[in-house]
């Protein structure tokens, strides 16, 4: 008999997380309650009372000195002010999904409109989606009460459909399609949990290879219930929690038998039952097939062997795989890297995992892989990380028109270019050979794609909360140019993007920001003005030791004669330039000690002219210059 075991049996990100934390809790120490049975598991829960954890159906119930967690499912609304009433410790594991579900309820009470809810009504989550609207509520368990429901008299402001996370795929696709042909104002969330949708596809089609389909999970479990219900629809079914609830007749002429597990069901409960089952074919198998089984190692495409390094050549290395092949990987089976040498990788005598690539019985060789096989791996713990929203590493190998290509784990994740910068003027194409942070958000066969402004964003947010908490008036930041305006510079200074304006880039008159500062330049400003309530920051970038108006007040003195150019004529004088920045009028009647008519006449711009300072107002910024004065001085 042949073991099929579902790669998404057990655990689900928002269960694990839950057990996790309750675990941790009462590990270290704590006075812990939960709120319910923490999962529909009873090996779970018996395990946790024995480590002290109690289980409560109110707040009432939680003993004093005790923090209380809030599994997954999530509660109602007055739950959390019943808690917050007694000033409890709330500890709140409800699965983001369901959280989602949560803030659809909330809206719809905002916006007036029926909340329909597709699940069981006795389920607790269901119960706790319910408790977060106080408008009008329907919950169905399928189309036959769907198309039952007096819906009309209360779908005057529109409708929010919901489904609960672990409700029965085909169910819902048969209901939206009602819904949309029905109610024209509904609007429908796809709130199905992507594990529950992975786990029921893939029992869907076990189900449809094997004689046999054993679900392994609580018998109280929805989920579990249901993985029971799609397999039953193309082979005989069966529910056990535990290991001793299997029963040998069961596998009487089975040849395949295939195995999942409800998204409450813990990975040893699973292994238990997987070993009890191997323990049945054991018994069941004669001397000879015992010897056949150990003997006998056929090797074929796409198999996973462990080999012995034998032979380091520069472009190949030579491994035994434990049969009579010679197993041979080429280097560029090995790494990416083209700049890398066999002999820099592995040594006579490593043990390696590898994937055959193909054979060649005659010749009694065999190809393999040990990228591919790292990529196979790769592969899987992407699919749990998109499941699970976990963050990944990767290292942008490369850029085009759509986007960036991300490889992570030996596999190519394509960003799409609105999700690989956060702000769309960037210059996506500078993250070519950077490693980023990223999160999956599709994972279907080849087609991986992630998100990097996700993480980004997530970062940034707790940059911007600290920068808000810290930030004063004159504080000084090293920044990153992040865009350029014509008014300006927005500046990256911890997550918050402040103006720079081009007044405050530099003391000289300036058309453009690009005359001072570059897109990706790191420069130092300091907070000119705050305002919180809008969340904007307004910041200098020139020094105030750099003014050419503090120059001029500490090196020259009134009555002080330089040499310096025209830089513009008008009708009544001549601008000239004193320093970078500053420039002051010689009126036209100080001009000549003979009478000007027209300035153009007697001087044009570029001259470079003798003159003497008269007066400064520092605070109108007016300086009075004289050419007359010098004149007369030399006369006398």
């Amino acid at each position: 008999m042949e073991i099929l075991k579902a790669k998404t049996a057990g655990f689900c990100f928002g269960v694990d997380r839950a057990v996790r934390m309750t675990y941790g809790l009462a590990d270290g120490g704590h006075k812990v309650a939960t709120l319910g049975p923490l999962i529909h598991n009873p090996q779970c829960v018996a395990d946790l009372a024995g480590r002290g954890v109690v289980t409560v159906d109110t707040p009432d119930q939680v003993p004093e000195g005790y923090e209380v967690v809030i599994r997954s499912h999530g509660v109602p609304r007055d739950v959390y002010d019943q808690l917050a009433q007694r000033n409890l410790v709330v500890h709140d594991a409800t699965c983001p999904f369901v959280a989602k579900i949560h803030r659809i309820a909330r809206r719809a009470e905002e916006e007036g409109k029926c909340l329909l809810v597709a699940g069981d009504k006795n389920h607790p989550e269901v119960q706790g989606i319910v408790g977060h609207t106080r408008g009008e509520v329907f919950v169905f368990a399928d189309l036959a009460e769907l198309k039952a429901w007096d819906g009309p008299k209360m779908t005057k402001n529109g409708l929010f459909v919901v489904a609960q996370t672990t409700f029965q795929v085909t169910k819902w696709l048969e209901c939206a399609e009602f819904l949309k042909k029905v109610y024209t104002n509904a609007e429908l969330f796809d709130t199905i949990c992507s594990a529950t949708w992975t786990r029921q596809q893939e029992a869907e089609g076990l189900s449809q290879r094997c004689d046999l389909m054993v679900v392994i999970g609580g018998h109280h479990s929805s989920n579990t219930q249901k993985l029971v219900k799609v397999a039953a629809r193309h082979t005989r079914a069966v529910s056990v929690e535990t290991a001793d609830e299997l029963r040998p007749e069961w596998f009487s002429g089975v040849r395949r038998v295939g195995v999942t597990a409800g998204a409450s069901t813990p990975s040893s409960i699973i292994e238990e039952v997987l070993n009890r089952m191997s323990e049945e074919i054991r018994d069941e198998m004669s001397f000879a097939e015992m010897l056949e089984a150990s003997e006998a190692k056929p090797v074929f495409a796409g198999k996973v062997v462990k080999g012995i390094v034998t032979s380091v050549k520069p472009n190949e290395i030579e491994v035994d795989i434990g049969t009579k092949h010679t197993g041979y990987v080429k280097l560029s089976e090995m790494t990416d890297d083209p700049s890398a040498r066999a002999e820099d990788l592995v040594k006579v005598g490593d043990e390696l995992d590898l994937v055959v690539e193909k054979t060649n019985d005659q010749e009694g060789s065999v190809y393999l892989s040990k990228k591919k096989l790292e990529s196979r791996k790769g592969l899987e713990e992407i699919a749990k990380a998109a499941e699970e929203g976990t963050v990944m590493e990767g290292v942008v190998t490369e850029a085009n028109k759509g986007g960036v290509v991300v490889l992570v784990k030996g596999v190519k994740v394509f960003v799409p270019r609105s999700q690989a910068t956060m702000r769309r003027d960037e210059d996506y194409t500078q993250l070519v050979k950077q490693n980023v942070k990223l999160v999956i958000t599709e994972c279907a066969g080849r087609k991986i794609v992630g998100s990097i402004n996700k993480v980004t964003a997530e970062a940034n947010a707790a940059k911007r909360e600290a920068f808000w908490a810290n930030v004063e008036v004159g504080q000084t930041y090293t920044g990153v140019v992040k865009s350029l305006t014509s008014y300006g510079a927005f500046v990256d200074v911890g997550g918050v993007d402040g103006l720079c304006h081009i007044s405050e880039l530099s003391w000289n008159r300036i058309k453009h920001p690009s005359e001072v500062v570059s897109v990706g330049d790191t420069i130092e400003v300091y907070v000119k003005d705050l305002d919180r309530e809008n969340k904007k920051v307004s910041l200098g970038y020139k020094k105030a030791e750099d003014n050419p108006w503090e120059k001029l007040r500490n090196e020259y003195p009134i009555g002080s004669v330089f040499t310096a150019p025209v830089v513009s004529i008008t009708k009544f004088g001549a601008f000239v330039r004193i320093l970078p920045g500053v420039d002051g009028l010689v009126h036209i009647s100080e001009i000549s000690n003979e009478r000007v008519e027209k300035v153009g006449d007697v001087l044009k711009v570029g001259d470079e002219v003798n003159v003497k300072l008269l007066d400064v107002d520092f605070d109108k910024k007016r300086i009075s210059l004289s050419m007359k004065a010098l004149l007369n001085n030399d006369e006398e």
